[in-house]
């Protein structure tokens, strides 16, 4: 029950903190001009402060969590102020656990500047949920090497959070135009279709990172070997990850290609005649963004096996 208590609470964490990060920094790399940012649909000012404050309870549920792992006290009620207070100041997943408090709560103080200041607002919430998002590297299999080894470890497994929150927040920016697409259908399509064509060149620099990253964490926790890959837990659950990854590599590559010139063809050829082209972008979002939960899932998952042990 622990484990899956301990898994659910890091899903639910990950997922988060990368909607936090991902959705105002496709705001800022596709739509700079503030204009656009107040007269348009990028509109989730609620969603962000919902964000930061569920990242706030999240993190506390998780230091409970941890807390009790490391005590080894029975139930929750019988953990006492001293052993947060060893765990917060006395080692590093506390101390980033501290950092991630204080960014999440800056980045909820900065939401307050969109309604004046939108661009400054976004810029600020994007870099202290990248904080945020960025401590999470201290509570996964980075955090298990010290000297050059372990920075080199810590850095890969951020880079790999940051670029994963940009994808899955580019996906949930789609997802909430789409949303709108019959009230407002032509503008909507001109947002769709400038989105999906900003989102290519960022796309090509997330995928880059994301497989980089990957090699390097595999090649830094179990080594330069496939031994087990099939036969323990954890090789399967790396195995069925990195599956689900290369349907998303397709799917997106789909958006790009195909789905976003047939958005600007349809809007060419007669305004209004955009509903083939919706479905067809909502059908592969539908499953690119499943793609993406079932690996937030898997990646929970496998922050709490021991990879060694199981290879």
């Amino acid at each position: 029950m622990n484990d899956w208590l301990h898994i659910g609470v890091r899903f639910a964490l990950y997922s988060d903190l990368m909607l936090l990060f991902g959705l105002p920094l496709f705001a800022l790399y596709n739509f700079r001009n503030e204009q656009r940012f107040a007269k348009d649909a990028l509109k989730f000012d609620s969603l962000l402060i919902g964000a930061a404050g569920i990242g706030l309870l999240l993190s506390a549920c998780s230091m409970a969590v941890l807390a009790k792992s490391m005590s080894g006290v029975p139930n929750f009620a019988d953990l006492r102020l001293h052993i947060f207070d060893m765990i917060i100041t006395g080692t590093n997943v506390g101390l980033a656990w501290g950092a991630r408090a204080i960014a999440l709560f800056l980045a909820m103080l900065s939401l307050l500047l969109l309604k004046r200041w939108r661009l400054a607002g976004f810029c600020l919430v994007t870099v202290f949920a990248a904080i945020a998002l960025a401590s999470l590297g201290w509570s996964g299999h980075g955090a298990m090497d010290e000297g050059m080894r372990g920075y080199v470890h810590l850095a890969a497994d951020i880079a790999h959070l940051l670029a994963a929150g940009a994808w899955l927040g580019a996906l949930a920016a789609f997802a909430l135009l789409l949303r709108g697409a019959k009230r407002d259908p032509y503008n909507r399509m001109l947002l769709l279709s400038h989105g999906l064509s900003g989102f290519a060149g960022v796309g090509t620099i997330i995928v880059a990172t994301l497989a980089i990253t990957g090699i390097a964490n595999y090649w830094l926790i179990v080594g330069p070997t496939l031994a087990g890959l099939v036969s323990s837990p954890y090789g399967t659950l790396l195995l069925i990850k990195l599956g689900l990854f290369a349907a998303m590599l397709g799917l997106a590559a789909v958006n790009r290609y195909h789905l976003g010139p047939l958005l600007l063809l349809r809007l060419a050829i007669a305004r209004g005649d955009h509903a083939s082209a919706v479905v067809s972008l909502r059908k592969s979002l539908i499953f690119e963004t499943s793609a993406a939960v079932v690996i937030l899932m898997l990646v929970a998952w496998l922050g709490t096996l021991n990879p060694v042990e199981s290879m």
